[in-house]
């Protein structure tokens, strides 16, 4: 079965995950949006330079471009998972859970500013799990406050990431205030570049503008329909079971990885906490947790004994998100 077969470190499961990932696209291809709004990045960069990417891609071009970044997003995933072995023996269902999850709703399976900074999430990921042994990090705090900023201009509520940096100076080192200071300041050398080129062009006011945002309001709800609750349904279940497992193996696990679940979690915590630092907060927004959650899954179906729930939980959940994207 699906999740058995990806239990294995064989490359024909590259293959297999890439054609599960074309088949839950499958009704995306079939019910096309007639017109797909193209990628406007945060003002910082769209009012110095204009970009937009996707402005003249049509919606099966559009589709096709998500369904290759997400699989790329789902490998680099997966090397991580596997790097850091998270899960015992490396294996591929990190990248399945992954490609599952950013085919949940439509509007996943467009390109989108989110969707462009879980590449810069998956990636912060690598260097905070890597500081758990490193003598001197210094040098990688100030990337990582870097990639936050780079982050932030491409989709504003991505700043919240710096916390979830700090985060991980509380949960895998001693206190240090160089390296508080490191990740600080590299978040500040970005915005400090671009403020003088604001300045040189004489449009500081609108430099000004772009923190806006911090003085929003807090949203009282979000945009869904009632297909967007069913079709969460067998994930939630999937989650809940993880924690039955994880408390099985919590303290039988190596300390490191107990660490990394925490860090983790404050990543859905920071996602959820960060949606209200744009100005029209769609269903997208929650991109930037998949990759926690999706470890969060593979976890659950690596360490699962019962076969026929597992493997039938995996099968409902492919079902639910492909009916609802049929419907």
């Amino acid at each position: 079965m699906i999740i058995n077969q990806h239990r294995k470190f064989t490359p024909i499961n590259i293959l297999w995950v890439s054609v599960i990932s074309l088949f839950l696209c499958i009704g995306m291809f079939i019910n096309l949006p007639e017109d797909i709004t193209p990628i406007l990045f945060e003002p910082a960069i769209h009012n110095l330079i204009g970009l937009e990417i996707g402005a003249r891609l049509n919606p099966v071009s559009n589709i096709t471009v998500t369904l290759i970044l997400t699989l790329l997003q789902a490998f680099f995933l997966n090397r991580i998972i596997s790097r850091f072995i998270f899960l015992g023996k490396p294996n591929f269902l990190g990248a399945l859970m992954f490609i599952t999850l950013v085919s949940l709703f439509p509007s996943f399976l467009v390109l989108s500013p989110p969707l462009i900074c879980s590449f810069l999430a998956i990636w912060m990921l690598e260097k905070i799990f890597s500081i758990y042994k490193q003598a001197d990090i210094k040098a990688l705090m100030f990337d990582l406050g870097m990639i936050v900023a780079l982050g932030s201009l491409i989709y504003f509520p991505f700043m919240s990431m710096i916390l979830l940096v700090w985060f991980g100076l509380i949960i895998y080192r001693p206190f240090n205030w160089r390296e508080w200071a490191s990740s600080i300041l590299g978040f500040s050398t970005i915005y400090f570049l671009l403020g003088v080129v604001y300045f040189w062009l004489d449009r500081t006011p609108e430099f000004i503008k772009i923190f806006a945002p911090l003085s929003y309001a807090f949203p009282t709800e979000l945009s869904l329909n009632s297909y967007d609750y069913i079709v969460v349904i067998p994930i939630v279940i999937t989650l809940l079971f993880f924690l039955f497992v994880l408390k099985d193996h919590f303290y039988k696990s190596i300390v490191h990885l107990r660490k990394s679940i925490q860090l983790l979690f404050f990543m859905i915590l920071l996602t959820f906490g960060s949606f209200y630092l744009s100005d029209h907060i769609t269903i997208n927004h929650f991109l930037l947790c998949i990759p926690a959650v999706s470890i969060y899954m593979a976890f659950y179906y690596t360490n699962s004994k019962s076969k026929w729930v597992y493997e039938t939980l995996y099968l409902i959940t492919l079902i639910t998100i492909v009916y609802f994207q049929l419907v």
